[in-house]
């Protein structure tokens, strides 16, 4: 079955940096756009990056310039590499695996802590 595992949250003080990674099985990665949505403690989902099919990349103003999204596609994982962090960006992110524009399968996400 189609699986989605991220990894590589912690705690990071602001200015630091952290690389997710999302690790999927089950389907064939790469004809899939793939988004990473974040959701900050008592607050709505956030649409953060997307990479689309053709490798074409997209991103929220919040984190233009600082975040990249990025793939390998050999080893069938996503990942986000966030420079820059800033205490805004602490939140449970997750990787999701789109289907047009319906976001299909979603991992358990992990959990980024900016904070000094």
């Amino acid at each position: 079955q189609v699986q989605l595992v991220e990894s590589g949250g912690g705690l990071v003080q602001p200015g630091g940096s952290l690389r997710l990674s999302c690790a999927t099985s089950g389907f064939t990665f790469r004809v899939f756009p793939m988004t990473w949505v974040r959701q900050a403690l008592g607050k709505g989902l956030e649409w953060v990056s997307d990479i689309h099919d053709g490798g074409s990349t997209s991103y929220a103003d919040s984190v233009k310039g600082r975040f990249t999204i990025s793939r390998d596609i050999a080893k069938n994982t996503l990942y986000l590499q966030m420079n820059n962090l800033k205490p805004e960006d602490t939140a449970v992110y997750y990787c999701v695996r789109r289907e047009g524009v319906r976001f299909a399968t979603w991992g358990q996400g992990t959990q980024v802590t900016v904070s000094s």
